[in-house]
């Protein structure tokens, strides 16, 4: 169930969990278990892993987060601020202290 109100802000730092889901999710592998900056809230969506079963998902907030490219690639050595955005649903979300 979504929370009433979006539970991240503009510029906090996030993980991106790795929920071992089967099936249709939206979240990349890649990006899992990545620390990145929200970048902004885009607000509330039908839950589209319960809508690929043809279930009518919860209204779950939908967030874009930033993430460093050389956080995501290893051995990434083209320009050190390059950066991917990739919007995840709340509940693939953590929060994350800054000094992680």
């Amino acid at each position: 169930m979504s929370s009433p109100d979006p539970l991240f802000r503009v510029g906090q730092a996030v993980r991106i969990l790795d929920l071992g889901k089967p099936g249709h999710v939206r979240t990349p592998t890649y990006v899992r278990n990545k620390i990145g900056l929200v970048e902004r809230c885009c607000g509330k969506f039908d839950n589209p892993e319960e809508r690929a079963y043809r279930r009518r998902g919860n209204l779950v907030y939908l967030y874009r987060v930033r993430l460093r490219q050389p956080d995501l690639w290893p051995g990434y050595d083209q320009h050190t601020a390059d950066t991917l955005d990739v919007e995840i649903y709340e509940h693939w979300l953590a929060a994350e202290p800054r000094d992680s």
